[in-house]
């Protein structure tokens, strides 16, 4: 009978799916009841979140770079330090070290971002000079902070006009004026497919988008909640805000079979095949 008990007790702290969940009183939030580490304060981030003020050595810490992509947008990557991305506790307690990322363009929320990479669209951006901020988060959705401010980083960018070079360049501005680049054409798309997400269902649904090697692949995806694209194997991203159409480019260049899902519905809208 104690073994039994045992048994059972060891079940609840692992849940039904055998992932570790966080269990507080009832009326109490995750950020009420996520653990000891580091300390709450009142003071809150520009997106309403909690800051979670940690000592200043051993913090987590980030830095931010964006690169012009060769087909579109930019290529963004997050170089962490005391830092790991968790997407599997997502939700649960505050851990040291741990956590997952904001992007914000402007102060507006672009994307949560899972790991080191993330492709931003020129679609996501309007015409002239914006700032990148990306901040670190625990997994209880609280802000990492050291001396009362959020753990984050910024880099500034410069949209030209639809079809025109872009550049970016880290925070705060560098004094001489960003260098220029010659309009650049993007070729146009071989293949196009058009994709929406409504309550929680992939329309229409879920197939196979066969593809020659070297096509490129125009991917329209409208979502009825925010929430990023992730196509898997090219390591492309794509930011797809609430009722809003966005569109990802690629080239198909690999060849195999190659998922593309949502992150946070975590729903797969597609499958390349690229022979």
């Amino acid at each position: 009978m104690l073994a039994l008990l045992l048994l059972l007790a060891g079940g609840a702290a692992t849940g039904c799916g055998g992932r570790a969940t966080t269990h507080h009183k009832p009326g109490t939030t995750h950020e009420q009841a996520s653990g000891s580490t580091g300390t709450l304060l009142d003071a809150q981030d520009g997106a309403g979140h909690r800051l979670r003020e940690v000592p200043a050595q051993g913090a987590p810490e980030v830095k931010l770079t964006a690169r012009p992509d060769s087909e579109d947008g930019w290529n963004l990557r997050l170089d962490v330090t005391h830092f790991r991305f968790t997407p599997d506790s997502v939700g649960g307690a505050a851990l040291a070290g741990a956590g997952h990322a904001h992007l914000e363009l402007d102060g507006r929320k672009l994307a949560r971002l899972y790991g080191p990479w993330f492709h931003l669209p020129a679609a996501q951006v309007p015409e002239g000079a914006h700032t990148l901020t990306v901040r670190l988060y625990a997994d209880d959705h609280t802000a990492w902070a050291v001396a009362g401010k959020p753990v984050q980083a910024a880099a500034e960018l410069t949209a030209g006009p639809p079809g025109q070079g872009t550049h970016s360049h880290p925070a705060p501005t560098p004094t001489g004026p960003p260098a220029t680049q010659a309009p650049r054409e993007a070729p146009p798309a071989d293949r196009t497919v058009t994709i929406a997400v409504r309550d929680g269902k992939v329309v229409p649904a879920t197939g196979r988008t066969e593809l020659k090697r070297g096509e490129r692949l125009a991917l329209r995806v409208t979502s009825d909640r925010a929430d990023t694209l992730h196509v898997h194997g090219y390591d492309k991203e794509l930011a797809l805000p609430a009722g809003q159409e966005a569109t990802l480019v690629l080239t198909a260049d690999r060849t195999g079979l190659f998922e593309v899902e949502t992150h946070e519905s975590r729903l797969v809208l597609t499958q390349l095949l690229v022979r």
